[in-house]
């Protein structure tokens, strides 16, 4: 592939060789955490961006911890995917005897999804995982095979399910890190967020003459200025456990403090570093030229644009100092259509990569007539 690397996107370069620009700025290299250790009681906690998925602050990120009802963040993903909203669930005695926080399900009660999915998220349900594992997998430990599964395809390689709700287990475990690249996966679902989101829901409870009123743990979405998630855990093994978000400006950070004995002060004081200390910049716009490149029996040379705008946190100084390089296809031959993948455009930040967008043809770019090539090999004969 053809490569270059220059800094600042806007003008318009030369793309089929790599051209590499120095920027001789000085910056900070103090890390985040250093200058907010103190305020922190978590044993491990991160701070990371939901889209980019960078870390803007963490403590102990890969140690391995218990994690308590964080676990049923991984238990909702599951039945998002693997389910339907409105299938029923009858629910076995496993379910209903499950220890710990319930939802008071009953031997035999019927329940859709989506009603176990609003119990197991809002008031932490042992019994509702248990009879979301029992629906989507036929066992609990076939369930904990596929969180297993998914942990993996998310990139949380340190993380090791035995059960869907986080009742205490040697072989279950997971790290700060690990959780925070699960929620800002769950974070990408929809149907997740509104149910993490969700203050108040209630659900139906037969033979009862009331319903059961659901107010959701997570004091953050109505203390905290765009809470908007995720979900609590306790256990006196893992202690207090929290994965929290919260959206300003369409920016959304995702917080997590395991055996945090201060969690919401620490998921609200990591929130506030984040948001005071970065600033969400936009550093490619969609449709934005970022060079043209040679068309082979071209009428003209293309336009080479940005396909989708690109987003990254960063600390003043930094997008100073961000570069950029072009990867093109090798050749591009006519007719060319508009909108035709030209190959991608790669960002950095301190030598490592923070994102790669697609580049695009901006306009059709059609084959020379038949005539015209023999006008220019006449030309060409006469030179």
């Amino acid at each position: 592939m053809n490569q270059s690397k220059r800094k600042g996107p806007a003008v318009v370069m030369p793309a089929l060789f790599t051209i590499f620009i120095t920027v001789l700025i000085l910056h900070s290299t103090v890390s985040a955490e250093t200058e907010y250790e103190d305020g922190i009681s978590a044993l491990a906690a991160v701070l990371m961006d939901q889209k980019s998925g960078r870390v803007l602050w963490e403590r102990n990120p890969h140690r391995s911890l218990p994690i308590a009802s964080i676990t049923k963040i991984m238990t909702a993903i599951l039945a998002l995917e693997l389910g339907h909203m409105e299938d029923v669930i009858v629910v076995s005695k496993e379910a209903a005897d499950t220890e710990g926080s319930s939802i008071w399900l009953e031997e035999g009660e019927k329940k859709t999804l989506e009603e176990l999915l609003y119990g197991l998220i809002l008031i932490s349900g042992n019994d509702a995982a248990v009879a979301i594992a029992e629906h989507l997998a036929g066992s609990v430990e076939e369930f904990a095979m596929l969180m297993n599964e998914k942990a993996r395809e998310i990139g949380a390689v340190n993380s090791h399910f035995t059960n869907p709700h986080g009742l205490p287990d040697d072989e279950h475990f997971s790290t700060a890190y690990d959780m925070a690249l699960i929620a800002c996966y769950a974070l990408n679902n929809e149907r997740f967020r509104e149910i993490a989101a969700t203050e108040e829901h209630t659900i139906s409870w037969p033979d009862h003459p009331w319903d059961r009123i659901m107010s959701n743990q997570n004091r953050l979405l109505e203390k905290y200025p765009g809470g908007d998630g995720v979900k609590t855990g306790w256990t006196q093994k893992a202690g207090r456990c929290f994965v929290g978000s919260a959206t300003r400006n369409d920016w959304q950070l995702v917080v997590v403090v395991l055996n945090a004995p201060q969690m919401w002060e620490d998921a609200t004081a990591l929130l506030d570093y984040g948001f005071n200390s970065y600033r969400q910049e936009k550093l490619l716009y969609r449709g934005q030229v970022v060079s043209t490149a040679e068309v082979t029996k071209g009428e003209e040379r293309v336009n080479v644009v940005v396909a989708e705008s690109f987003c990254y946190p960063l600390r003043p100084g930094e997008k100073a100092v961000i570069l950029y390089r072009i990867n093109l296809v090798e050749e591009l031959s006519a007719p060319l259509p508009a909108g035709y993948s030209l190959g991608e455009m790669e960002m950095f930040l301190d030598d490592a990569v923070i994102g790669r967008v697609e580049l695009q043809a901006g306009q059709a770019v059609k084959r020379h007539p038949v005539s015209k090539y023999w006008v220019l090999l006449w030309a060409t004969f006469w030179e």
